[in-house]
């Protein structure tokens, strides 16, 4: 990589806008289960999208330095590029770019609060610390193997129901507590996908990720379990009598998610790549079926 890279190409590769999808497909069933409840909101359903974007966004600039700065990120780095690590913007800027981030989604935050009460303080900056503190801080926990805790939680029940609580704060939709459980263990599949690439290059890094604890081929088992656990649950939806059969709309997704269940046990290294961007489009296609389902089909 040659440091000839436009600053505004430096930066989109900072964002990362592959790993977008993590953070609007969540806000899309939050607000369907809104819908569903007669209480969709345009405006503040708006404001929880650019919320989630800019965080997803500020974990991804945190990511970018810190992880150069305890040398994690070397020449041997088999992700996509890394801008502090490749010279192509300073660790400086990418930490002012991560204040500016932090400021627009406290001043969203400002407004949601406004617009649905004290409780969105809470959720937040909790978001907000959570975002930081994957690579960040005294206790990192991508480095401790509580990844794919705090992104099933933050991505799962924090986006879906936050979502749909800052549209009906007076009444959470109980349908979104069960929406948030496929979009958790999607999102959670690929941070799965991304530590089972660095497995090796984390494990001689000191980056304890569950990966590196279990191995790879109980990682394999791991990123099915999440992808194929998530169609159990519009299923149960549909059996249970919440949604009609709408609800199981997010099926039709599901050749993918079998595609990608067999490359990510045939493939490593750099050719995982592929598979992590892949399973971040099979969130979002879940998500945008499982987002008409609730719509559609919500009792």
């Amino acid at each position: 990589m040659t440091n000839d890279v436009k600053p505004l190409s430096a930066w989109l590769m900072a964002i990362r806008p592959k790993t977008l999808p993590a953070a609007v497909a969540p806000v899309l069933v939050g607000s369907a289960c809104a819908y569903a409840a007669d209480g969709f909101r345009a405006g503040p359903a708006l404001a929880a999208l650019v919320g989630a974007l800019l965080l997803q966004i500020a974990s991804n600039l945190a990511n970018d330095v810190v992880d150069f700065e305890k040398g994690l990120d070397t020449h041997d780095r088999l992700g996509p590029v890394r801008v502090v690590q490749a010279g192509l913007l300073s660790a400086r800027a990418v930490t002012i770019g991560l204040v500016v981030v932090v400021t627009l989604a406290l001043l969203v935050g400002v407004y949601l609060t406004l617009v649905a009460g004290i409780a969105v303080i809470v959720i937040g900056l909790a978001s907000i610390l959570a975002a930081i503190a994957y690579t960040a801080g005294p206790y990192p926990l991508g480095y401790h193997g509580l990844g794919e805790v705090a992104v099933f939680v933050f991505f799962g029940f924090v986006a879906v129901c936050g979502t749909a609580y800052v549209q009906v704060p007076a009444d959470l939709p109980q349908l979104s507590w069960w929406a948030a459980l496929p979009m958790g263990a999607l999102s959670t599949a690929i941070l799965v996908v991304n530590n089972l690439r660095d497995i090796e290059t984390d494990a001689r890094g000191g980056k304890r990720t569950i990966a590196v604890r279990i191995g790879r081929s109980a990682t394999v088992r791991e990123y099915r379990a999440l992808v194929y656990g998530a169609y159990l649950v519009p299923v149960g939806l549909v059996l249970g009598g919440r949604l009609d059969g709408w609800g199981l709309l997010p099926l039709l997704s599901l050749p993918l998610a079998r595609l990608l269940a067999r490359r990510v046990a045939r493939e490593a290294g750099r050719e995982l790549n592929a598979v992590l961007a892949a399973t971040a489009q099979l969130l979002f296609v879940f998500g945008a079926l499982f987002a008409a389902g609730i719509a559609l089909g919500g009792r």
